[in-house]
């Protein structure tokens, strides 16, 4: 299996619209193959940002990988540049292989 995670430092004040971001995004993942499940963690607070992490495993990295690739991924971030002011910076990937 593999881990993919973005972190977002979201402009404090801005996490309600971030979220809707997300709640109302048509990601198609279920139609992926090698998707797993989803999940946005809203994490600690700073004075000037919210942390917030979106999570996604997958059966395997080329899954992944493949995804990143497909027209799924493309329609899924078409709208990236709409949310500007939401979140201070680019977000962080991380990927992990699981281990255990």
């Amino acid at each position: 299996m593999f881990i993919a995670m973005n972190r977002f430092h979201v402009t404090k004040g801005r996490e309600e619209d971030f979220e809707e971001v997300w709640r109302s995004r048509d990601s198609r993942l279920e139609q992926v193959d090698g998707f797993v499940e989803f999940r946005l963690l809203r994490g600690p607070e700073a004075d000037d940002h919210t942390l917030y992490s979106s999570h996604t495993i997958w059966a395997s990295r080329q899954a992944f990988e493949d995804w990143t690739r497909s027209e799924h991924f493309r329609a899924a971030h078409r709208d990236a540049g709409n949310t500007k002011g939401l979140y201070q910076g680019h977000p962080n990937f991380e990927g992990f292989d699981v281990v255990l």
